[in-house]
């Protein structure tokens, strides 16, 4: 494509495998930016296609459209450096689970017993149980679960 070259928005979609419904809410949005014709239809140029391109990207790292505006909002990637670092981190918190779950898989996929018999397994499973409420918690006496609910109100006669 020519710096001077143009495409309308089906071409762009089309191009990128996207609906044209997509790349007009991310212009209602303001995360792109179209030049008009006289007759008001969009024209997408190089710097456009490379703009798709930046925010597909961004959505397959896991950044919402929100944050793309953010951090596509300047030139410089760099003047929103927390919002980055701060994804970087959930992104690695996401790569460990998912590292996780396939070393799980794996285990699964080679060992000779059942789930409810492989106790590698049940170790895992157990460990995503949550705990029976929230509103209960360890007696400090005894280390029974106990009730945290508060008292009450009516008369203890009543």
């Amino acid at each position: 494509m020519k710096s001077s070259e143009m495409v309308t928005i089906g071409e762009l979609a089309q191009r990128f495998g996207l609906g044209t419904h997509v790349l007009r809410y991310w212009e209602s949005v303001g995360l792109l930016e179209p030049a008009r014709r006289t007759g008001g239809q969009r024209l997408y140029g190089r710097a456009d296609l490379e703009r798709v391109a930046l925010i597909l990207m961004g959505k397959e790292a896991g950044l919402t459209l929100g944050q793309l505006a953010t951090v596509l909002s300047t030139a410089d990637p760099m003047d929103h450096r927390d919002l980055l670092c701060h994804h970087v981190e959930e992104l690695e918190r996401r790569i460990a689970r998912a590292q996780a779950a396939k070393e799980l898989i794996e285990h699964v996929l080679a060992c000779p017993h059942s789930l409810a018999e492989c106790e590698h397994a049940r170790e895992h499973i157990a460990a995503r149980i949550p705990p029976l409420h929230p509103q209960r918690g360890p007696d400090s006496r005894t280390g029974n679960l106990t009730s945290l609910r508060r008292p009450s109100l009516a008369h203890p006669d009543a």
